[in-house]
C-alpha cells in the first residue's frame, strides 16, 4: 500500500511539473557563487606555456584522432585554449603559473578506454626536461606549476581504486597544483587544492540534439548504463560499491523508473523529458552523467558518498541537485518523491541558467564563463604563492627515485 501511495504521488508530481515545459525561467545564483561562477579571469594571472617536443602532445593526439572525443580530452582543449587565451604571457620570467601541455590519457584501447600504464613514465619525462631545460621547476619543485591530469583518479593513474590508492600520485607532483576529474573528500588521490573540473562532453554533439524548449518532462527518473561490470567485477559489489546494482535490484520493475543498461539514440533527447537523472558513481565517483544532466536540465542525483564536484566553489550543488548516500539506494523512491514541487521548479530554474551550463562546458572556440575560463579562475584564487613555495639554493624535497620501478624506466 506505502508503494502504491508513492507512486501514486508520482504520478500526480510528473504531471504537475511536466505541465511545465522546458522552458523555465531561468534564476540566478544568489550570493557569493553567483558572483565567483562569473569572475573573469583575464588580468588577474599569467600563464607561460612549455614548448614541449611534438611526442608529449600533438604526435600522441596524431596516433589516435579518438582521443578528441573521449570524456578525458579535456588535456588537449586547455592545451588548445591556453595557446590562444589572454593570460598566455611568452615571457616566463613574469608568468604567475607553468603549464606543462601532455596528453597523458591518450593512449586507448581498440574499445576506446584510456591505459594509464605508460602515464607515470610519460609524465617523469617531461618534469625531467622542464627541469633540465628551464629553471622555474626547479625554484619550487612545481609549486607554482599545473597539470591536467583527468584519469580516473587522477594522478595516481590507474582505472581500479584499490591499486590507484597503492600506488598514489605520483611523487614529482606532489608540490604542483593537479587540474582533475576525480574528486572525493580524504582520498590519497586528490591532494589539497587541486582543482576538480567536469569530465569532457563533446559541445556540438549535444547542440544537436536539443529538442524544442516546450517539451514536458514526462519521465520521473532516468538512467542509462552499466549496473554491473561483469568483465572487471564478475562477483559483484565492487564495482560502484554496489550502489549500482542497488538501483536495479530495487527499482528495475518500478514504473517510475526508466532505467535500463541500452543506451538508445535518443539519450540526450530523453533525458530532457526526465525530472531526475541518476549519477551514481562507477569505477570513479564521477562520470559524464553530471554533465548531459545539468546541461539538459534534467535535476542530477548524486549517488557518491564524500564526491569532491566540479568548480564546487562556484556552481551551488546543493542547491541544484539531491545528494544520496550510497546506504540509502534502496529508498531512492521515498526519497525523490518526498521532494515538494516548489523545490524542484527552484532547481529547475537554476539550471536553466545559461551561466550553469557554459561552467560546465569545453567548447569550440571558448566561451566567457566556461570550463576553461573556470579553470583559470580557479588558478587566480590560488594567487599570490605563498613566499615558502620557493625553495632555497640547492633544496630539494621531492624524491626523484621514488614510487614503483616500472614508473622508472624511460619513456
Amino acid at each position: 500500500m506505502m508503494k502504491l501511495c508513492l507512486w501514486v504521488f508520482a504520478i500526480l508530481l510528473v504531471s504537475r511539473i511536466a505541465a511545465v515545459p522546458n522552458a523555465v525561467p531561468t534564476e540566478r545564483i544568489s550570493g557569493s557563487a553567483g558572483d565567483v561562477l562569473e569572475d573573469n579571469p583575464v588580468g588577474r594571472l599569467k600563464v607561460y606555456v612549455y614548448d614541449l617536443p611534438s611526442k608529449y602532445n600533438k604526435k600522441t593526439l596524431q596516433k589516435d584522432p579518438r582521443c578528441l572525443t573521449h570524456m578525458f580530452a579535456a588535456e588537449i582543449y586547455m592545451h588548445r585554449f591556453l595557446l590562444n587565451s589572454p593570460v598566455r604571457t611568452l615571457n616566463p620570467d613574469e608568468a604567475d603559473w607553468f603549464y606543462t601541455p601532455i596528453y597523458v590519457t591518450c593512449d586507448l584501447t581498440p574499445n576506446g578506454l584510456p591505459l594509464p600504464f605508460k602515464s607515470p613514465r610519460m609524465m617523469r619525462s617531461a618534469i625531467q626536461l622542464i627541469s633540465s631545460n628551464w629553471p622555474y621547476w626547479n625554484r619550487t619543485e612545481g609549486a607554482d606549476h599545473f597539470f591536467v591530469v583527468p584519469h580516473d583518479f587522477g594522478a595516481c593513474f590507474h582505472y581500479q581504486e584499490e591499486k590507484a590508492i597503492d600506488r598514489g600520485i605520483l611523487p614529482l607532483l606532489q608540490r604542483a597544483t593537479l587540474v582533475q576529474t576525480f574528486g572525493q573528500r580524504n582520498h590519497v588521490c586528490l591532494n589539497e587544492g587541486s582543482i576538480t573540473i567536469p569530465p569532457y562532453c563533446p559541445p556540438q554533439k549535444m547542440k544537436t540534439h536539443l529538442i524544442p524548449p516546450k517539451t514536458p518532462r514526462s519521465i520521473f527518473v532516468y538512467f542509462r548504463g552499466l549496473f554491473y561490470d561483469v568483465n572487471n567485477d564478475p562477483e559483484g559489489g565492487y564495482y560502484a560499491r554496489g550502489a549500482r546494482a542497488a538501483v536495479w535490484e530495487n527499482f528495475k520493475n518500478n514504473p517510475l523508473f526508466d532505467i535500463s543498461t541500452d543506451h538508445p539514440t535518443t539519450y540526450y533527447e530523453d533525458m530532457q523529458r526526465a525530472i531526475f537523472c541518476l549519477c551514481p558513481l562507477g569505477w570513479a565517483p564521477w562520470s559524464p552523467r553530471l554533465v548531459e544532466a545539468v546541461v539538459f536540465g534534467c535535476i542530477p542525483v548524486i549517488i557518491a558518498d564524500d564526491i569532491v564536484l566540479p568548480f564546487a566553489d562556484a556552481i551551488p550543488w546543493e542547491e541544484i541537485g539531491v545528494f544520496v548516500d550510497e546506504k540509502d539506494v534502496s529508498n531512492l523512491d521515498t526519497i525523490l518523491t518526498s521532494i515538494p514541487p516548489d523545490v524542484i521548479l527552484r532547481k529547475q530554474r537554476l539550471l536553466a541558467n545559461p551561466s550553469m551550463k557554459r561552467a560546465m562546458m569545453f567548447p569550440q572556440p571558448a566561451q566567457s564563463g566556461d570550463a576553461f575560463h573556470q579553470i583559470l579562475n580557479g588558478l587566480a584564487r590560488k594567487l599570490p604563492h605563498d613566499k615558502g613555495v620557493y625553495l632555497k639554493p640547492g633544496e630539494r624535497i621531492l624524491n626523484w627515485t621514488a614510487g614503483p620501478v616500472g614508473d622508472l624506466k624511460p619513456w
